[in-house]
Formats: structure tokens, C-alpha cells, sequence
């Protein structure tokens, strides 16, 4: 189209006076049949002319081949054979067309770019969606393989606390049996020593109750024998002053009256404190203990008169008696010389 513009420089001016007086307006669509059939005819004319032209131009000559035996001097070479040129092909006259068909030909050619346009831009439309609707399936497929991987980690995350919720139970409940373990082996071992302090406190006791025994025992002989020893000096001085008077006065000393009703409870008041007993008794049976004394409250003999069963109570019962010595004396300023005291474990 645009070499049959060419040929026409004087209707340019007048197409852009046209176009700046009216501005573009689509050409309205008048005999586009006719147009077309028409400029169909003149591309197959011109194809069928540029066809043969071609072919004719191509064609390869015949050539001829001669034998020479004429002899050519050495001298001389022989002349070069002309080159024949190619004639030049005859160009068809150009066409000269009217008015209306260059009009049909610039709106076919319009309606020509307008589809090509419209097809590329709904190419380039289908692409742009065909891109979008890619990405949106990628950001889909990034969606939900992070929401599979979170999950994977949710998961991992569950299990992980899970083993060391395991774990830790198992480590407690280790510490705990350990712990356990070592408690009651402390406290076999707190009351195998607390036996064995008091097997030896109470062995100590004992050895302690039977040293002070011997020592009480051997200085109750020494007041018996010193006591034997004054009242044979005493009887002795009463026979020789003669009379009843000394008879009475030995009878009276000699059965030293008897205790007052408060006496045994403030002798076992005294006695109660000395008593170490760790055992356990059955019940709570009396053990009597008889006691002799001087007038001033030593301790002249403590002998058990009743039994309350149990020989270790009774023996404690018994060296209580011994560490009480001196007794305390009675309201009338002496001892009096012999009476029973009963001891009870729970009382």
C-alpha cells in the first residue's frame, strides 16, 4: 500500500488538510465485498506476473559444444569468450487506480491493523491472565505447602514436647523413688542409731543404777554398822543408869512411830523424777518397794515387797529409791522407820 501511495504525491497534502480539519473517525464500511474481490483479483494478477517473469528470466540457455583442429600458436593465447549480459526483466506498468479504490485500500488496510491490534491485545490479555491465573495457582501452591509445613512443625513440635513430657515424668518419678529410697534408708539408719543410743544410753544407765547401787549399798552397810554401833553405845548407857525410863525411851526410838497420811505421796514425789525406764509394760500393774530409814531420812534398805510383773520396772523402781537417798522427813521432824510405797508405769 504504501508504494501505491507513492505514486500519488499530490493527494498527500490534501489527506492531511482533510485529517487536520476532521479528526479521526472510523470509516464507515461501504461495498467491502467488492473491495475485497477486487483487490484479491489485482494480487493474483500480480503474482502471476511476477511468476512467469521470474521463470522466463531463469532459464538456463542451451549451449552448443564444437571441436577446433585448426592449430593455435603458442604465442597468442585466444581472445576471452564475451560474457553475455542478462537482459533485464520488463518491469509491467504500474497500474493506475482511482480515488475510491486507494480509499477501500486504506480502510481494508485499517480494519486490517485495527484486528491485528484487537487480536493482540486479547493475546497479550489471555496472556496477562493466563500469567495471573499461574501465579495465583503458585501462591496457592506456596499456601498450602507453608500450611503443610507448619503443620509438619505443629506435629513435630507436639511429638517433641510429648517425649519430653515422658521424659521428664520419667526423670521425676526416678527422683522420686531415689529420693524414697534414700528417706527410708536414712531413717532405718536415723532409728538403728536412735536403738542403738538408746540401747547404749540405757546400758549406760544401768551400769551408772548399778555403780551407784554398790556405792549406796556399801554406804548403807557403813550407816548400818555405825547406826548398830550407836544404839549398842545407846543400850549400853541406859543399862548402866538403870530404870524403866531407858526401856521406854528404847522402846519409843526403837518403833519410831508411824508415817502421816501425806507422807508416801511426798516420798514418791521425790522418788518419781529418778526413775529411767524406757521399756513398755502391759497394763499398768504396781510394783510395792518396803523402805527402812533413819530419823534423819537416810536410806537404811529398799526391798521390793510385791513384783508388778515386769523385772525391768521394777529394778528402775528400785534404783530410783537408791539415787532419792536422803528420803524426806516427816512432819515431825523425823523419818519414820519403815513403810511401803507402791509405783505405777502410767500414773
Amino acid at each position: 500500500m504504501a508504494s501505491l501511495s507513492s505514486r500519488h504525491p499530490q493527494s498527500r497534502p490534501l489527506r492531511r488538510a482533510q485529517a487536520a480539519a476532521y479528526p479521526y473517525q472510523p470509516v464507515k464500511e461501504r461495498g467491502t465485498t467488492r473491495s475485497f474481490l477486487m483487490a484479491l483479483f489485482m494480487h493474483l494478477l500480480l503474482g502471476m506476473v511476477l511468476y512467469y517473469g521470474v521463470r522466463w528470466q531463469s532459464s538456463t540457455p542451451v549451449g552448443a559444444e564444437a571441436e577446433l583442429w585448426e592449430e593455435i600458436p603458442d604465442a597468442a593465447p585466444a581472445p576471452p569468450r564475451p560474457v553475455e549480459q542478462p537482459r533485464p526483466v520488463p518491469q509491467p506498468e504500474p497500474t493506475v487506480r482511482s480515488k475510491a479504490e486507494e480509499d477501500a485500500d486504506i480502510a481494508l488496510e485499517r480494519q486490517k491493523r485495527k484486528r491485528a491490534e484487537e487480536a493482540d491485545a486479547a493475546q497479550r490479555e489471555a496472556a496477562r491472565k493466563e500469567q495471573e491465573k499461574k501465579d495465583a495457582q503458585r501462591k496457592e501452591d506456596q499456601r498450602q505447602q507453608q500450611l503443610r509445613e507448619d503443620a509438619q512443625r505443629k506435629e513435630d513440635a507436639k511429638k517433641k514436647a510429648e517425649q519430653e513430657r515422658k521424659e521428664q515424668a520419667e526423670r521425676d518419678r526416678k527422683e522420686a523413688t531415689d529420693a524414697k529410697a534414700r528417706a527410708d534408708a536414712k531413717a532405718r539408719a536415723d532409728a538403728e542409731a536412735r536403738s542403738k543410743a538408746d540401747a547404749e544410753q540405757r546400758a549406760k544407765a544401768k551400769a551408772d543404777a548399778d555403780a551407784k547401787a554398790k556405792r549406796e549399798g556399801a554406804a548403807n552397810a557403813q550407816r548400818k554398822s555405825e547406826l548398830a554401833r550407836l544404839q549398842a553405845m545407846a543400850g549400853g548407857s541406859a543399862t548402866s543408869s538403870g530404870g524403866g525410863v531407858g526401856n521406854a525411851a528404847g522402846s519409843g526410838a526403837g518403833s519410831g512411830g508411824k508415817a502421816s497420811p501425806g507422807y508416801s505421796d511426798r516420798v514418791r514425789r521425790r522418788v518419781k523424777p529418778n526413775i529411767i525406764f524406757g521399756g513398755d509394760v502391759e497394763g499398768n500393774p504396781p510394783a510395792v518397794v518396803s523402805v527402812s530409814l533413819a530419823p534423819d531420812g537416810s536410806l537404811l534398805s529398799a526391798r521390793l515387797s510385791k513384783s508388778s510383773g515386769n523385772a525391768d520396772w521394777d529394778n528402775a523402781v528400785l534404783r530410783a529409791v537408791q539415787r532419792s537417798d536422803p528420803l524426806p522427813r516427816d512432819e515431825d521432824g523425823k523419818a519414820p522407820p519403815s513403810f511401803t510405797i507402791t509405783f505405777r508405769p502410767k500414773d
